[in-house]
């Protein structure tokens, strides 16, 4: 019997696969637990409609991401970092920080998980921080550490 998985299930295939299986396998397993369905000629449209509509959304997120990436890229972010007696620096700017930074200077709502810090900046200066805005897409957030 030919069954379309609405669930990714362990051995047999992924969710959107169609997969042939026993009968009795597709009514005790499968259907019972809401896993897949028969692949009928109606079902089988309704998952090829399914299937267009989920790429043209994935498009649409992708051609978003690079829109944002082109602004991310535009602007600089402005972060302040405390200084000492003669210059010492007090600490690192971290990641938290210059995503709240681009939140309130751009609006930008970037998860810091997003930015890609290889290491802790810890003096003054211009760096060119990678953010990963999209599996396929990512940019350099320009940040400016200034004196407090």
């Amino acid at each position: 019997m030919k069954v379309i998985l609405l669930e990714d299930v362990k051995s047999q295939g992924k969710k959107g696969d169609i997969i042939n299986v026993s009968d009795g396998y597709a009514h005790n397993m499968l259907f019972k637990k809401n896993l897949g369905i028969e692949a009928t000629p109606a079902n089988l449209a309704r998952l090829k409609a399914e299937k267009k509509h989920e790429e043209k959304v994935a498009a649409e997120k992708l051609e978003d991401a690079k829109e944002f990436a082109k602004k991310i890229e535009e602007k600089t972010v402005e972060v302040k970092l405390k200084t000492g007696e003669g210059g010492k620096v007090f600490g690192s700017v971290s990641s938290k920080e210059i995503a709240s930074a681009a939140k309130e200077q751009f609006g930008f709502d970037i998860d810091k998980k997003k930015l890609v810090l290889s290491e802790a900046i810890k003096s003054f200066g211009f760096y060119e921080v990678p953010v990963k805005i999209h599996p396929q897409v990512s940019a350099k957030l320009k940040v400016h550490v200034v004196e407090a």
